[in-house]
């Protein structure tokens, strides 16, 4: 049996290293694991919005050009969109009137507008009413009115404006501009890893002349299609573009150069950059310069004002004073609703702002290139010891250890994206773990049930539940096959029961000896975890130290002794109520070397031991009748029990031996003794001393005491009656005081 579990642990061993090996893989970036990367977005999402701080930043407010700003002007409105830009104009002056320090424009102007007519009224001059000097002078004299684009210009030139532009992988928009962007040579590099696009759709020369910047609009979408990631810079023709959330912090700093700080992880022909930086302020990318957005909240984490109060003169005086403005859209029609780690209808314009809001406060999100090498770490540990763990602890124990480590990291990343903004890879640790939870508990209720049932099906008649579910945790450890050990034996078995049975009925016999039986063994196996050999008639044998060892055998043997002795008061109680005799039983134990293991003939075999403590066990059984006590040890028993009281009853050679042995009465621990049964016990050790000194006259004294004590006792009674014998016949030359015993 032990070689079959040793395979069964051994292929354990190797699935479960073949499942962590598989997660790890993943981890290296060996190979991808289809639903790891969801499941990942899943946990990030998931931290995110547990950690958010849930707090409004006053520093940014969100002027909204919401439904109620798009109803037709006859019912309130402004209109449908798009609008004219004179009056994107006039929402661009109000705003900055109000002393906003910053307007952004999360808006893409990239063609002329054509609402005003002027397009249509210049081609009119240059033909049909070419000759009409009046109607040239009238044209001349309304055009700084109906120039809408002009008008949009010179209200940039009222404040800080950063407008936005947008990459794709088409042609560039006709009569559009981008901003000069920045060389990597800039930077003294050759080359960065950002999101490259060969088109564009830009800015008309005249607001891109007039902002005071300019930043893309391109969004990063997952595979999932959450936006949880801004790409900082984009690269086109070689040069490199921020996106509109860094060119705001660009113009709200002042602080036009970018810097990029690199990093020394990893290898490569292509330097990593860690972060980019606007003066002090540090922001951290991975290796694509893609910043982790670091939402406050769900939506509203800003003040929103709308366009149409903003337009109609409906705001307090100081609403916008000293904030930075970002105008932009909530209205479902146009487009800009972005799902998010906090909804599918998240506006688009307050992605921007939670990124302004994170950089502003050095709280962006970042995931260092570190973090890989901290995954497989992770997947490696946490895997072995789940794998290992369950080699010498049971499953539910390896279970829980794993679920604490599983605990612990996922309190431990929550802790560091709380405090550090650092975001740990979760998924391939999780679902390694959960995959070895499964494992390791399809193998307890298949493998080790198994091994449960074979233990139980072997031990179970022999041992307590208890000890069967503790053998089952390592099967391979046990073994029928006889070995030598230390144990320790009883033997117990009732005095007088040829009369008993001669007195009861067969019925009331079998009642008797059914109640009897059940309650010593509940004693032996429940209470005192020891190994039930067998019943012969009336008699019960038992041992203690196999087949799980126990360091405590002989003390636990003898408890079992003295609650039997007390069950055995007990059931005589119930006994006379029913009219049957009174119930006495002597127990004998002894421990030392012992044969245990499975023996027998061919036709019945049996689980038991065997050898000359075994023996001795067994006559001191018979000897408890003849001293009159309950119980009888040897002293190799009575010297494994430390802090115990025992009173020496003699030294006996039994039958078949040569070499005398002290046998004694167990009375209780030390420290439960009464002081009279003390004293009782050294004047009664005084009498053994001056008895085997052969000092008669002073051993009956001493025992004449005794008796006035105790004058019930067989025992001093029986060495009342040795020393009279004695008296009258001395003992022979070089006497040792030890009693022979021919008979079994």
């Amino acid at each position: 049996m032990a070689s079959s579990f040793g395979k069964l642990r051994a292929w354990r061993v190797l699935l479960g290293l073949g499942l962590v090996a598989l997660f790890a893989g993943h981890a290296a970036q060996w190979y991808r694991l289809p639903l790891l990367p969801r499941l990942e977005s899943m946990l990030y999402d998931l931290r995110v919005r547990a950690l958010a701080p849930r707090t409004l930043d006053d520093r940014i407010v969100v002027v909204d050009i919401d439904e109620k700003s798009l109803l037709e002007r006859d019912r309130g409105g402004e209109g449908r969109w798009p609008w004219p830009r004179d009056r994107l104009a006039r929402l661009v002056t109000l705003v900055l009137e109000q002393q906003a320090s910053l307007v952004a424009v999360d808006l893409i102007l990239s063609e002329k507008d054509r609402s005003s007519g002027l397009m249509v009224l210049e081609a009119l001059a240059k033909d049909e009413l070419k000759a009409d000097a009046q109607f040239r002078q009238a044209l001349e004299k309304w055009r700084p009115r109906l120039s809408f684009d002009q008008l949009f210009a010179q209200a940039m030139q009222a404040g800080p404006v950063v407008l936005g532009f947008a990459f794709h992988n088409g042609i560039a928009a006709v009569d559009s501009r981008l901003p000069e962007g920045v060389a990597a040579a800039d930077w003294g590099l050759s080359a960065l890893r950002a999101q490259s696009y060969p088109g564009y759709t830009g800015m008309l020369p005249e607001f891109l002349d007039a902002a005071a910047g300019a930043g893309h609009l391109n969004p990063l979408v997952d595979e999932d299609g959450v936006r949880r990631r801004v790409p900082l810079l984009i690269e086109h023709q070689g040069r490199y573009y921020p996106a509109l959330s860094l060119a705001v912090l660009q113009a709200f700093t002042g602080v036009s150069e970018l810097g990029l700080s690199r990093s020394t992880y990893g290898s490569g022909a292509e330097p990593r950059v860690e972060s980019i930086s606007v003066g002090p302020i540090e922001i951290p990318v991975d290796d694509a310069l893609n910043a982790l957005v670091p939402f406050r909240g769900a939506q509203g984490s800003f003040t929103y004002y709308s366009a149409l109060d903003v337009l109609q003169g409906r705001l307090p005086a100081d609403a916008l004073k000293n904030r930075i403005v970002l105008i932009g859209t909530s209205a479902s029609g146009l487009a800009d609703l972005v799902a998010t780690p906090f909804g599918v209808s998240f506006p688009g314009v307050e992605v921007h702002a939670n990124l302004i809001s994170g950089m502003l406060d050095a709280r962006v999100l970042y995931r260092p290139a570190y973090t890989q090498g901290l995954e497989l770490l992770s997947v490696l540990l946490l895997g072995c010891l789940m794998v290992f763990g369950g080699l010498w602890r049971k499953t539910r124990y390896t279970i829980g250890v794993g679920a604490l480590a599983l605990a612990g990291l996922l309190a431990s990343s929550s802790a560091l994206l709380w405090q550090e903004q650092l975001v740990l890879p979760l998924a391939t640790s999780l679902a390694c773990l959960l995959c070895l939870f499964a494992y390791q508990i399809a193998y307890g209720f298949f493998v080790q049930s198994r091994g449960m049932r074979q233990i139980s099906d072997l031990f179970g008649s022999y041992v307590p539940p208890e000890l069967v579910e503790k053998m089952a945790e390592n099967p391979g450890a046990f073994t029928m096959v006889p070995v030598q050990r230390e144990l320790t034996v009883l033997f117990a078995d009732v005095r007088g029961f040829t009369s008993i049975s001669e007195g009861l009925s067969p019925h009331d016999l079998s009642d008797l000896i059914n109640t009897y039986l059940t309650a010593m063994s509940k004693v032996i196996r429940e209470a005192n975890q020891g190994t039930l050999d067998k019943y012969i008639g009336d008699a019960v044998m038992a041992f203690w130290g196999a087949p799980v060892e126990d360091p405590r055998h002989a003390q636990n043997a003898v408890l079992a002794a003295l609650g039997m002795q007390a069950q055995a008061r007990q059931l005589s109680q119930q006994f006379l109520k029913k009219g049957w005799p009174e119930l006495r039983i002597g127990i004998g134990l002894n421990s030392g070397p012992m044969r245990v293991g499975d023996m027998g003939s061919k036709i019945r075999r049996a689980y038991t031991v065997m050898g000359d403590a075994v023996n001795l066990g067994s006559r001191l059984e018979g000897l408890t009748k003849h001293y009159g006590v309950g119980i009888l040890i040897g002293e190799e028993t009575q010297k494994r029990l430390s802090g115990w009281a025992c009173r020496e009853v003699d030294r006996v050679r039994v039958k078949g031996k040569n070499r005398p042995v002290a046998i004694f009465e167990p009375l209780g621990p030390d420290a439960e003794l009464p002081e009279t049964l003390a004293a009782e016990l050294a004047q009664w050790q005084q009498v053994l001393l001056a008895y085997r000194a052969q000092d008669w006259e002073a051993a009956l004294l001493l025992l004449a005491s005794l008796q006035a004590q105790q004058p019930l006792s067989e025992l001093y009674a029986l060495y009342a009656k040795r020393i009279a014998h004695f008296q009258a016949h001395p003992p022979v030359a070089h006497w040792d005081g030890t009693t022979n015993h021919e008979s079994k």
